[in-house]
Order: C-alpha cells, then structure tokens, then sequence
C-alpha cells in the first residue's frame, strides 16, 4: 500500500531532525492514510487510500450498510 492520499495526493515529507547539539539528521513524516470503502461518482463501491483530513472534511461518501433481515417472531 502506497502512502498517498487517493483523493489529494498528501504524500511523506521529508526534512531534518535536529538534535540539541544541531546536528541534523534525514527524517520522513508519513501521512496517516487508512482505507476505506467508498461510493465513487458512477455509484460504484470501491476500497481507496484516504487521509484522515480528507475524511473529516468530508470528501469521502461511504456506502450505506445494508439492513439485514431479522430472525421472524414466533
């Protein structure tokens, strides 16, 4: 699983870790990208990569579960 959002392509970062004495060191930020089901634009179900920022704002539509049937009363 690649670690980029499907939706708005936040992918890692990568920078300086600087330690008290200033000495620097490579460091990668990683997204927190989770999959999720989604209901895409032709009404299709499909499993994609989001960010959870993606997912808060809300730019994932998630299908709606579907009702089981329940056990008949006797």
């Amino acid at each position: 699983m690649s670690r980029v959002c499907s939706i708005c392509g936040k992918g890692r970062q990568v920078g300086f870790s600087i330690s008290h004495a200033h000495n620097k060191t490579k460091k990668v930020w990683k997204p927190n990208v989770q999959k999720v089901r989604s209901v895409s634009a032709s009404g299709m179900i499909k499993r994609i990569t989001v960010c959870t920022r993606c997912i808060r704002s809300g730019y994932v539509v998630k299908p709606v579960p579907a009702k089981t049937a329940a056990p008949a009363e006797v």
